[in-house]
């Protein structure tokens, strides 16, 4: 099917502008804008929320780095490559994991306070598919939660520098572009149009025009029915990034949590997850007939990457007739569970169910999307003047499977690096016309506008459950296709159709973009490899260790190409 180039909205009622325009305001849109500010002369953040409601925030497990003096970022990288299933870009990674340890050491100087161990240092700890102790935590398990603090408390600290401009409550509708080239290359992106929900500082749908934009804005959670993601996880950035004519890659790699707090069938929304972090204490997984079934799976048992667990549950879920297995802490004692989780001691405790004491119901549900729009290692995307970081983007790092809690270093490193780079751009330093320009004028793109009834949003999840789920498989997946085709996708235009554009209507047209990217690229993959299972391809196909690329052409055809793993971006 064909996928329009834009959203149906009012024209712009006004107009700011920036030197860069960040969007998001996760650990990687902080980042960014942060060292942005101290190299170019006006920077505008756009955030969904607030400045403290990004992604980030919700991240218990702990941020990845070799910064004990017996581990290694060489160590740090077998373990990254593992855990990718032979699809991670080498290049990437190695960025990944010798940049990291400067990076959050400069998160310790911007004041996040980690846990720290009897002698002062950084407390180590370990996770799922981790060969050594490198996992910082802050807060026990409130990781996210302190970087995010730490991070917005030095932009607070610059609200009143007119070179900085922060709209809250703001949902970036489409990326501006210039006119296209004489190939019908898309032109550089010089902007995006933005509506205000009702909260921030400038009013209705309104055009923010800048050198270059960073889009930061997290994941795709909400194309799924259940998922670990904040309600403002709709895609947004990958689906107008997609609309712009930007390249986007390994987007059937979606990572399920293993070990989300189960509390019955038909739960909605944003779901709690028990991290990873428990099991890496020792924590053990039960099925409901009491039996602990990973030792048999993988020689790690609960320590194995994400998906090897998530794919055990799902499979001794339908053995025993359940849906649902146990997560057994009470061994590991009530007070070190108490004083090591006291964020998931006290969530769980608000369901009424006391970690210290009780088995927890859990099963897998959404978690992280490994793949995104595609960049270089600075962060450029095919589409001159766009960048991304953070999850929105595909570096490369987390190949078919992310490895546990890199995804806060990923958007940590790449976010400073895309910050780099734009700087050198907008100083006119980088060289070779990679980036956009003041000089470039917004042009409309051609072809109908998109406007999906935010009635259908749950048809979408249930599709995209059933079709691209945890396990997948070819039926499932023709039907998700032809269910996401049947939507009207022009709701505004149908008389009597209760949709206008508005928030709800833009956020489930981004959502239904995004699950017919997603099914594509599933049905696509004719193997098993990482976060993407195929009941009728179980096996791993060495032919398949390349990557799905796919963009909109001029009339919103995908159209998609493989890549070699380690072809330059």
């Amino acid at each position: 099917m064909r996928l329009a180039r834009r959203l149906a909205a009012p024209a712009a009622g006004w107009t700011a502008h920036a030197d860069v325009v960040v969007v998001g305001s996760g650990i990687a849109g902080l980042t960014a804008a942060l060292r942005l500010r101290r190299r170019v002369d006006r920077v505008l953040l756009v955030t969904k929320g607030t400045l403290s409601s990004g992604s980030t925030v919700w991240a218990q497990g702990g941020i990845a780095a070799a910064l004990d003096p017996d581990d290694s970022p060489a160590a740090h990288r077998a373990d990254t490559l593992v855990a990718g299933v032979d699809l991670c870009d080498a290049r990437a990674v190695d960025v990944l994991v010798t940049e990291g340890p400067r990076r959050v050491r400069e998160l310790v100087a911007l004041g996040a306070r980690f846990d720290t161990d009897d002698d002062g240092r950084i407390a180590l700890t370990r996770e799922g598919g981790h060969g050594a102790d490198r996992i910082a935590h802050a807060g026990g398990d409130a990781t996210g939660a302190e970087i995010s603090r730490a991070l917005v408390a030095r932009l607070e600290a610059v609200r009143d520098d007119p070179g900085i401009e922060v709209i809250e409550h703001a949902l970036v509708l489409d990326l501006l572009t210039g006119p296209p080239g004489p190939d019908g290359a898309p032109g550089a992106v010089c902007g995006v149009t933005l509506h205000v929900i009702g909260e921030g500082t400038r009013d209705g749908v309104g055009a923010a025009l800048g050198r270059a934009v960073v889009l930061a804005t997290g994941g795709i959670g909400q194309v799924y029915p259940s998922s670990t993601n904040p309600a403002q996880a709709t895609g947004d950035g990958l689906a107008a990034a997609l609309r712009a004519g930007a390249e986007v890659a390994d987007v059937e790699f979606v990572q399920f949590h293993p070990t989300v707090l189960w509390l019955g069938a038909g739960v909605k929304g944003q779901l709690a997850l028990v991290s990873e972090a428990v099991r890496g204490e020792g924590a053990l997984l039960l099925d409901t007939d009491g039996v602990r079934f990973m030792p048999e799976v993988h020689p790690m048992a609960e320590l194995a990457p994400r998906d090897v667990v998530a794919h055990a549950i799902v499979r001794r879920m339908a053995a025993t007739g359940s849906d649902h297995v146990f997560l057994d802490a009470r061994h590991l004692g009530a007070d070190f569970l108490r004083e090591r989780f006291p964020t998931i001691h006290e969530r769980l405790a608000s369901e009424g169910i006391d970690l210290t004491t009780d088995l927890v119901p859990v099963a897998p549900a959404q978690h992280y999307h490994s793949g995104g729009v595609l960049t270089d290692l600075l962060g450029r995307t095919s589409v001159p003047g766009l960048y991304a970081a953070g999850e929105v983007a595909c570096t490369g790092v987390h190949g078919a499977n992310r490895l546990a809690s890199n995804s806060l270093l990923e958007g940590l490193v790449f976010g400073h690096r895309a910050a780099e780079h734009v700087a050198d751009h907008v100083a006119g330093l980088a060289g070779g016309g990679t980036g956009g320009g003041a000089d470039v004028e917004p042009v409309d793109r051609a072809g109908d506008a998109a406007l999906v009834a935010a009635t259908v949003r749950n048809r979408i999840q249930r599709l995209a459950q059933q079709g691209p789920g945890v396990i997948r498989n070819g039926p499932a997946l023709a039907t998700a296709a032809q269910g996401l085709a049947g939507i009207p996708t022009r709701a505004h235009a149908v008389p009597g159709v209760v949709a206008a554009p508005q928030t709800a209507e833009w956020e489930t047209t981004n959502l239904h973009q995004v699950a017919v990217v997603l099914t594509e690229a599933a049905a696509m993959r004719t193997e098993s490899r990482g976060g993407h299972f195929r009941e009728d391809f179980p096996a791993r196909e060495p032919s398949w260790r390349r990557r799905l690329v796919g963009r909109l052409d001029a009339d919103g055809t995908l159209v998609w190409r493989d890549r070699p793993v380690d072809e330059p971006t």
